[in-house]
Order: structure tokens, then sequence, then C-alpha cells
């Protein structure tokens, strides 16, 4: 059983190297230059090129080439592959591995290949990911892991704030209006990502207040039960690490990650912005 991830998901490095886990990356476009996401620029050189660029950075997802090479390499060391990606209402990936599955099967006959929209992205994508490497780990077969990851996609939630609105305003999904108020207040926009949705919490006017937010939010949807946590931030490793040490002390955490976003979402969403993602059991 092996599993295959793009590079959305925002996960430990620690689990990369894993013979079981194949990461197919994004590709991302800065001042004209093309990079592979998590490949052949580090994350602290692309937060300076960003802040550099006045046009912003965009964004494609991996090409069914890159997808059959993912699949080339879990084949190696299994059979069976589940093939998670980031929710299909945000990128064209879901299609791109649907169409790069049906090219390898051609050749590959008696692979099983399943494609799973995570309905998710970063850290929540990534505990979907966790989940199907543990139960691989595990001699779980294709069934089981996709049931699994299924019932996690079901309970993950994604937790965040931005520290601004720029990135997104250049990247056309909010309007200058939006980007120029929350500019001028200090506003620290609060949202939630589930089943593909995006919910605005809320406006916090400082990074403590935000934080605060998230651990009372987290603390009505977790009702108590143990939980596993994924905290993420972009350039923002010391609050990333305040949140971490909070959440691990106020929650029954099963296991906990800090990670950083990698480009191709920090590409959206620029430094500064702080989020977790958790599911309950």
């Amino acid at each position: 059983m092996s599993i295959v991830v793009d590079s959305a998901a925002s996960l430990p490095a620690s689990v990369l190297s894993d013979p079981k886990l194949h990461v197919v990356p994004m590709t991302l476009t800065i001042n004209d230059q093309e990079f592979i996401d998590g490949v052949d620029i580090s994350v602290a050189d692309f937060y300076a090129l960003l802040k550099q660029s006045p046009g912003g950075a965009t964004t494609s997802a991996p090409s069914p080439a890159a997808f059959v090479r993912g699949f080339e390499a879990a084949a190696r060391e299994s059979d069976s592959i589940l093939c998670i990606v980031v929710a299909a209402h945000f990128s064209a990936t879901a299609d791109s591995a649907r169409t790069a599955s049906e090219q390898f099967l051609l050749t590959h006959p008696d692979c099983n290949i399943t494609i799973m929209d995570s309905e998710s992205a970063a850290g929540g994508e990534g505990l979907i990911a966790m989940g199907a490497l543990d139960q691989a780990r595990n001699g779980g077969s294709l069934t089981e892991t996709l049931a699994l990851a299924e019932s996690i996609k079901e309970r993950v939630r994604l937790l965040a704030f931005v520290d601004t609105l720029y990135y997104l305003w250049k990247g056309g999904r909010v309007p200058r209006i939006a980007h120029l108020g929350v500019s001028l207040l200090k506003l620290k926009p609060t949202f939630e990502l589930r089943h593909s949705n995006i919910e605005n919490l809320g406006r916090p006017r400082t990074v403590k207040k935000a934080m605060n937010k998230i651990i009372d939010l987290m603390a009505e949807r977790i009702d108590g039960a143990r939980i596993h946590v994924s905290i993420n931030h972009a350039a923002s490793a010391e609050n990333a690490a305040l949140l971490s040490q909070r959440i691990s002390e106020e929650f029954e955490c099963v296991d906990s990650y800090v990670t950083e976003f990698t480009p191709v979402m920090g590409a959206h969403i620029g430094p500064g912005m702080l989020g977790v993602a958790f599911w309950a059991e």
C-alpha cells in the first residue's frame, strides 16, 4: 500500500523520506521564473522573492506526467495506491491525477489506484495523508486505508488567520477595498476551511486575539475529545511555536507537529499566516 499526495499538503519533514509516501510537486511562477514546489526553491528564498515581486506569484497543478512519475515510484513499493489531492474546488490537481491514473493503468493494468479529493488543503490535507500513511505502514489494504482517510476527511477542520489580504487581493481572491480596510485597521481575518468551504469567522485586531479566537473555536469543535493536530505557518515560526504550546497545554493531543506552508500555498496567502488543522477522535 502506497500513498501519493500533492505538495499542497503541509507534511512534517520526518515523513518525506518514507518509502510508502510519494509527493507530487506543484509548479510556482514568480518574477517570470518557474520553480518546482519544494524541490528547487527553499521556503525562505521564496518569501524573499515574494516580497520583491510586485506582481506576486502564481501556481499551477502538477501535470499528468508528474503524477505518472509519482505513480511509477509508488508502484515500485506496492500495487495499491491511494492518491490524496488538494480540494478540487480550488485546483485542477484532481483532474490531472485522474488523467495520469488512466494513462498509467494502460501500462500497469494490475495496479489499483484510487484518487481521493481531500476537500481540504495544507494541514487539513496533510492530516488525512498522515492517517492514511499510518494505516499503510501497519499493513492496511487499499479499502481499509481509504475508509480511514474518508473518516478523517469528515472530521478534519482548518482554522487560520492571515496577517494581510494583499496577496489574496493580488491573486484576485478578495476585492481591493477589503485589502485596504484590513491594512488600515491592522485586522487579522480569521476563517475556517471544511469540506471545500471557507467561512469567515471574524477579524480580531491583534495576533494574540486571533490566537485566542482559534483556541476558543477549537474547544467548541472538539468538546473534550482527543485530537490530532497540525500547526502551519507562513514565515511565522515564533507565533506557530506559541500556538503549538497553548494547544498542547489546553487539549489532549494524540500527536502534534508544526510545519511551514509550502511555497505553493504561501503564494496565495503571503507571509504571516498562522493556522491549525485538527480532527477529533
